[in-house]
């Protein structure tokens, strides 16, 4: 593909709550044995784009031991490759990223040593599958400046978290509404760009000589009347975690068989780093039922309609319902967990008890004794 990729890794969102204390959005577990960063990594891999940069910054330790090595994404390559950027002290400036257009413009030189024409930038708190090379083709048959892919937004969702935008018959964006309160539309970006290398290079220019750090505000829609910038709408699975509701939604989307397929049987595939664990355990007397159980789990309680991810140990006697357990959390005997996510490297005591509400999930935090000094 002749695109080079951007991956917007450094934010942070309130709406997280616990959860963004431990690590960055783009580094949730997602599936049972991804994380989010997966999807738009792989993405840009099955697209053909070999060179990639991840702008990191918020909470980035365990995204960066992520990203440790590129042959995961099969970014390993002689021509390419997958680059890591967080902020940097230089004499010229001493900022962490202010935004999104600063990310990019701290780390202009990436953009400027490229030599491919295109430029793909998306977020990595999406889940989705894309070819980016079909939004590239219309990009170019529109002769866009900027194309924008948009999806309709799922009623269950709040509409205030995403720009909304609106387009007139031949596809153009006549109006980008940042997080509004009431939108006249359901079509919202999904934070996936398409521009040409030059193009980005002089906006983010710009953009730094006037103090404007906002990819969104300061690009998109600054310069929607001037700059010919299209919509280009995907109708397949899409959905933005950055927010504990979307999150545990998300999770949860994938116990439907048709979502699991869409994404682990169908081509292509989504990669993630590779851990050697044992596969999961069922000890004698336990029940499963309609549940995803990651490798390195040992089961002996009851686990119904929910997600556990590596290294889960459910006791004696346990009932695990309509719940995320996030990775190498020990489940104490007689324990009842329901409409929940339990944060990683939580002992939970025997004989707890949390519930939650369907439409408003409980985040549990308990202290890891296990490792404790």
């Amino acid at each position: 593909m002749r695109a080079i990729g951007i991956v917007l890794a450094g934010g942070n969102n309130s709406r997280m709550k616990e959860l963004s204390n431990k690590r960055a959005i783009a580094a949730m577990p997602i599936a049972g044995g991804f994380r989010s960063v997966d999807f738009v990594l792989s993405n840009m891999s099955n697209s053909h784009i070999q060179k990639v940069a991840v702008f990191t910054q918020f909470n980035a330790k365990s995204l960066n031991e992520h990203l440790n090595s590129s042959k995961w994404w099969d970014f390993g390559r002689k021509q390419g490759g997958l680059y890591v950027f967080t902020p940097t002290t230089t004499p010229d400036n001493s900022y962490w990223y202010r935004g999104t257009a600063d990310a990019i413009a701290q780390n202009l030189t990436y953009l400027k040593n490229s030599h491919e024409p295109y430029v793909v930038i998306a977020s990595g708190d999406g889940i989705y599958k894309m070819d980016y090379n079909k939004v590239l083709e219309y990009h170019i048959a529109k002769k866009a400046d900027i194309t924008v892919v948009v999806s309709k937004l799922d009623e269950r969702d709040d509409i205030s978290r995403f720009g909304v935008v609106d387009v007139d018959s031949d596809g153009r964006i006549t109006e980008f509404e940042e997080k509004p309160i009431g939108a006249k539309t359901q079509l919202v970006s999904t934070g996936i760009y398409v521009i040409r290398r030059r193009l980005l290079v002089e906006l983010i220019e710009k953009s730094a000589q006037e103090e404007r750090y906002d990819f969104v505000k300061d690009i998109l829609i600054r310069y929607r009347n001037i700059k010919k910038i299209y919509a280009y709408e995907t109708t397949d699975y899409w959905s933005n975690i950055s927010s504990v509701e979307s999150y545990y939604r998300t999770n949860m989307d994938f116990l439907s068989p048709e979502v699991r397929d869409y994404f682990f049987k169908q081509y292509p595939d989504i990669y993630s780093k590779v851990q050697d664990l044992p596969p999961a355990k069922y000890n004698e007397g336990a029940v499963v039922k309609n549940s995803l159980v990651s490798s390195g789990c040992i089961i002996n309680g009851n686990v119904e309609n929910s997600i556990l991810f590596k290294e889960v140990y459910v006791g004696n006697n346990c009932t695990i319902k309509n719940s995320i357990i996030l990775n190498d959390v020990y489940i104490g005997d007689n324990t009842h967990i329901e409409n929940c996510i339990v944060e990683s490297r939580d002992t939970i005591r025997a004989n707890a008890n949390y519930v939650g509400e369907p439409d408003n999930v409980k985040i549990v935090v308990e202290k890891n004794e296990r490792y404790a000094l």
